[in-house]
């Protein structure tokens, strides 16, 4: 099939190399001609586990193609993926005029019959609003054809992206024409092959699914951080309340890990528009609010941790930070807790040495030349001179450091391990202090 996705990033680069590598033609379009340049020499613009390999693999077959032609984007593929992002409103609701653009572009050069396919994160009722800009901008041309528009919303999740976009859960088609449902489930039976996946509604519940996916996780992430904050005055150890909640099959492991709060493109962004949602149909979403608020204040609880070993302030210490990225394999850091600790402990007086995998191009870019902020190469550099450790990012290399080289490294000797990666007993018996959450 004939393939055409509007936006390059991330929804969007993973999309159209996933269709493109079950033998579809796919062409990305964007308006930013620098990333599209870059795309066609093979350089990807986001850090995602094994995107840069099927992007180069089917570039280098022919099925996969870049163009900021937006007339030969529209001509080439009878699927019309909008892939673009939405951005949070100041009010908190999702920011839908890059959809909204790409509808009236799709509706200016259309000459035949298009399937128009919601594939970014969008408010319940958007596909109404993307239908009636597609048939404004065709009334304005004096003609009349033939769409759909569908709401497929992704579910895929930073690091392991392919393997969810490949092997999916679901496969969410929200459509008003059995017809349109045939065309969708024949471009995704490559992936539908072991059992059925996927799962035909109304339009708007397909909207609604997206949001309420992420926001049921992000309510996850919250009651454990809330629970933890708890077990740390009750004197309990939330690990062991994990595994013993965790063994309930109807509660699970996945998302209640406990820790310095969750970020990303989606949690924040998706528990704020659905919020909005419900501000305006009059319903006051209560534990949509009090997930973000809970979220909110969980950023703050390493510094909390850090101002409590420290009475006497921050000011002239030296702070080894491990961990930027929102969460490992990832070097996105929308909304990370890192940031919410480094601007605290720099604001306070404080000196931090960071370090991550992934994400120094991207700290770089946010923090610039910040006063106060060392962009260490190598995980090792943090710890010169430093006077304690901080964990933020729960990357597989930091699993298994030598607490007794830390113990003659870090100054102070302290830890403060925002996603509880050790066993305090092993840390402590290397001689060092130990700060996690909820333990």
């Amino acid at each position: 099939m004939k393939i055409t996705v509007f936006g390059s990033g991330y929804v969007g680069l993973v999309t159209g190399a996933c269709l493109a590598d079950v033998g579809n033609q796919v062409m990305c379009m964007d308006v930013d001609q620098g990333k599209i340049d870059k795309l066609k020499q093979g350089v990807i613009p986001i850090y995602e586990p094994g995107l840069e390999e099927m992007v180069k693999d089917n570039m280098m077959a022919g099925r996969l193609q870049f163009t900021t032609d937006v007339r030969e984007a529209v001509d080439f593929g009878l699927f019309q993926f909008v892939a673009v992002g939405t951005p949070p409103d100041e009010d908190g609701s999702a920011d839908l005029k890059y959809v909204l653009a790409v509808a009236k572009s799709i509706a200016e050069y259309m000459t035949d019959y298009k399937i128009i396919v919601d594939k970014s994160t969008v408010p319940v009722g958007t596909a109404d609003k993307v239908k009636q800009a597609v048939l404004n901008v065709l009334a304005e041309r004096g003609e009349s054809q033939e769409f759909d528009v569908v709401s497929n919303p992704e579910f895929l999740k930073e690091g392991s992206a392919l393997d969810d976009f490949m092997k999916p859960d679901r496969i969410i088609i929200g459509t008003d024409n059995p017809r349109t449902a045939e065309l969708l489930k024949a471009l995704y039976a490559p992936f539908n092959r072991s059992r059925e996946r996927v799962i035909t509604m109304d339009i708007r519940s397909a909207e609604l699914t997206k949001y309420a996916a992420n926001a049921m996780l992000a309510t996850k992430i919250s009651f454990m951080n809330e629970l933890a904050n708890l077990a740390e005055r009750l004197g309990a150890d939330i690990e062991h309340v994990r595994h013993g909640i965790g063994s309930d099959s109807r509660i699970g492991y996945s998302f209640i890990y406990p820790g310095c709060g969750y970020g990303g493109s989606c949690f924040p962004k998706d528990v704020k528009a659905l919020e909005r949602t419900a501000k305006e149909m009059g319903y006051h979403a209560e534990l949509l609010s009090a997930v973000e608020n809970v979220n909110d204040r969980q950023k703050h609880r390493l510094f909390e941790k850090v101002s409590a070993h420290y009475p006497d302030g921050v000011k002239g210490k030296i702070f080894a930070l491990w961990g930027l990225a929102f969460k490992p394999n990832t070097d996105d850091m929308r909304e990370a807790p890192s940031r919410v600790l480094i601007d605290a402990l720099i604001d306070a007086g404080a000196k931090v040495q960071a370090y991550d995998p992934e994400a120094m191009h991207e700290a770089q870019r946010i923090y610039g030349d910040k006063a106060g902020l060392a962009y260490c190469e190598m995980q090792p550099d943090t710890l010169q001179n430093a006077d304690a450790l901080l964990i933020v990012t729960e990357w597989k290399q930091f699993r298994s450091p030598d607490f007794e080289q830390l113990n003659h490294q870090l100054k102070d000797k302290v830890i403060f391990d925002g996603r509880n990666m050790y066993e305090p007993k092993l840390v402590k018996q290397a001689g060092l202090k130990y700060y996690a959450i909820g333990r």
